[in-house]
């Protein structure tokens, strides 16, 4: 009975420990917040996968678009990877032509590169974008639907 007595005691505090911890866990899988209609077309959800702090110097970010949407032409102050983890998606950089990305492709934007990335006219897409945490997004040029269309017809031709 005093070996148990004393393996509990010394047990106990182990597993409180064990139940006790310090880690910050989120998921990519969560949809976010819905995005307020300010530097794109149709219906976009943003969830902060992992913010820039003074140990970590990027973000990670999940955006999902509904078919039909798309952002503004933009840059960033840092390179920018994009990673497709469903749908499909329009993607182009400035003097460059349009293409469509899928599920599993990933693109890297260099830093100040003018660019632009949407839904596709008929799926939605979800991606995960790393990008520095320095200055926030730069907003160059809205993308309009006429301009959206005609990378649509351009790509599905």
């Amino acid at each position: 009975m005093k070996n148990l007595i004393t393996t509990v005691l010394f047990m106990l505090p182990i597993c409180i420990f064990a139940q006790n911890t310090d880690y910050k866990v989120s998921s990519y899988k969560d949809e976010g917040f819905k995005a307020p209609n300010t530097h794109y077309i149709g219906e976009a959800w943003l969830n902060g996968v992992l913010q820039a702090d003074d140990e970590t110097d990027f973000n990670i970010t999940k955006a999902t678009f509904k078919a039909n949407s798309t952002l503004d032409w933009h840059k960033h102050s840092t390179s920018q990877v994009l990673i497709y983890v469903d749908g499909e998606g329009y993607y182009q950089e400035r003097g460059k032509d349009p293409v469509i990305l899928k599920a599993g492709d990933v693109i890297k934007c260099d830093k100040e590169t003018e660019h632009w990335h949407a839904s596709t006219k008929d799926s939605d897409v979800t991606y995960l974008a790393i990008y520095g945490g320095g200055q926030p997004t730069t907003w160059t040029e809205v993308v309009t639907q006429e301009f959206y269309d005609s990378v649509a017809d351009q790509l599905n031709d």
